[in-house]
């Protein structure tokens, strides 16, 4: 009887150590299990991911316009006559430029001596620019209208502006703005026009001042104004005319005019991060030139 006990209770010993087994064992097992299962699900989610591009920056629409004109060609010898119609140089001043595709600029200077009534001077600037679509910066349109603002901005900004006026101008372009003021330079009075007009991913920028000199009376703004649209306009359909003839994209809206002078086609924003040569021009522009 006693050998029975004995051997009873090692029977019932060893069939509780076999459950207590099993249930390390499972977890043990579970344990791998899930650790393997977790970075397999976790590897294939990244590779998934990668395959399905989703760290690729988003795509940016391309930019209507590949080109520009030549600045000093955009404007009519009718409409040169009638801005500046003492011009030294009817053929322009054409500023330098790193790339004529993105940004350019061309001005003219008049004065008509009218002996003892005085003088009449007039100057004219065409800037123009073009910006290219970049998945980091975005597209050519919007980085125009940055630019757009920017230089409207500037405008009413310029130092020692007096009266200025801000107002839009319809039926030019996608956006156009025309700003007025009055500028005072070696003791003489300028009439300053400034229109800015955008177009898809193109800018115009025309600077039109004047002034009475040695006692001649001074302009009418809303004629320089008038002037100035004139030119924005006839710029703005000259680099519409470029792109179809060249056959880039041509498109746009507004007045159908696509304008100008931006950055480099496929490079970070060239006017942006370091200023154009067209957008220095601008500033001085401002400024009458005598």
């Amino acid at each position: 009887m006693h050998r029975q006990g004995q051997r009873l209770t090692r029977i019932l010993t060893c069939a509780a150590a076999v459950p207590v087994i099993l249930i390390a064992s499972g977890c043990s097992s579970d344990s791998g299990d899930s650790g393997s299962d977790g970075a397999k699900k976790d590897s294939g989610s990244k590779a998934s991911a990668s395959a399905s591009g989703k760290d690729k920056p988003a795509a940016v629409e391309k930019a209507a316009f590949d080109k520009l004109p030549e600045p000093c060609d955009v404007l009519s010898k009718k409409t040169l006559d009638d801005l500046v119609p003492k011009a030294k140089d009817k053929s322009g001043k054409a500023g330098t430029s790193d790339d004529t595709s993105a940004r350019g600029t061309c001005s003219w200077d008049s004065l008509e001596n009218n002996g003892v009534d005085g003088s009449q001077f007039r100057w004219l600037r065409v800037s123009l620019l073009r910006f290219d679509s970049d998945a980091s910066l975005g597209s050519g349109a919007e980085r125009a209208q940055n630019s757009f603002a920017k230089q409207v901005a500037d405008a009413q900004a310029t130092e020692g502006a007096k009266s200025v006026k801000t107002e839009p101008v319809p039926g030019l372009g996608d956006q156009t703005t025309v700003v007025h003021y009055d500028l005072k330079k070696d003791k003489e009075s300028f009439k300053q026009q400034t229109v800015v007009t955008r177009v898809e991913n193109a800018v115009v920028t025309i600077d039109y001042n004047g002034a009475g000199l040695a006692g001649d009376k001074a302009p009418s703004s809303k004629e320089l104004s008038k002037d100035a649209e004139k030119a924005a306009k006839e710029a703005a359909e000259a680099v519409v005319s470029a792109n179809k003839a060249g056959g880039g994209a041509s498109g746009g809206s507004g007045s159908g005019s696509k304008d100008s002078d931006g950055d480099k086609s496929g490079s970070k924003d060239s006017n942006d991060s370091k200023g154009s040569d067209a957008s220095k021009d601008s500033k001085s522009s401002s400024k009458p030139k005598s």
